[in-house]
């Protein structure tokens, strides 16, 4: 009986060691999550941190990067826009320079006609024996020449006999009776009028079917 009794005796103090050990087990587990759960804790702050520095990091790059955009936007803008002012003051000058190249070519045909006109009637006067002699040849071809020449720089004659009126390239001076033109038409070219590329020069000086 003693023997039985100490045999549970023994068997207890072991099943009381081992729970002891267990609970030891358990409390150095405990411990080491414990002292483990700081450490995790200040990797995943740290890596937060990381992560809003470098979300500020890219927010502040995209607000210099739409600074510098605003700033070459604005510049293309300024440059177009001189651009396109020297653009229309090239245009003006040309046009400018074309109007005054234009009005000095004009005055300087306007003094060249009376001399064509007197070519003309000093070889309308000559007879058929006299355009044979030397000196009437000589005043053709310097009228010739010089006719050519205005054409060469786009002076015309104007059209007038057998032609409508027209008040833009006519100058009626006087009207006459034909059976040959209907009225309203030129019958006469009194002075012969010229334009130079577009415009008048001179009008033709007529005298019109009543």
């Amino acid at each position: 009986m003693e023997e039985k009794e100490l045999e549970k005796q023994d068997a207890l103090e072991n099943t009381d060691a081992e729970n002891t050990d267990s609970e030891e087990a358990v409390l150095e587990e405990t411990n080491l999550e414990e002292d483990t759960a700081p450490e995790d804790n200040a990797v995943e702050d740290a890596e937060s941190g990381e992560k809003k520095g470098k979300k500020k990091s890219l927010l502040g790059k995209e607000k210099k990067s739409n600074k510098l955009q605003e700033k070459v936007d604005e510049l293309e803008d300024r440059v177009k826009r001189q651009m396109a002012e020297f653009d229309n003051f090239r245009k003006r000058s040309e046009k400018e320079k074309a109007a005054m190249f234009e009005t000095g070519a004009k005055s300087v045909i306007e003094k060249i006609l009376p001399v064509v006109d007197n070519f003309e009637r000093g070889l309308a006067g000559l007879s058929e024996e006299e355009m044979k002699q030397p000196f009437a040849e000589g005043m053709n071809m310097v009228y010739k020449q010089l006719i050519t020449e205005l054409e060469k720089l786009e002076v015309k004659p104007i059209e007038a006999v057998g032609c409508e009126f027209n008040p833009e390239l006519h100058n009626a001076v006087m009207q006459v009776a034909s059976e040959e033109y209907a009225s309203g038409i030129v019958a006469q070219e009194l002075q012969k009028g010229y334009t130079y590329r577009d415009s008048v020069v001179r009008h033709s000086m007529v005298a019109v079917v009543e």
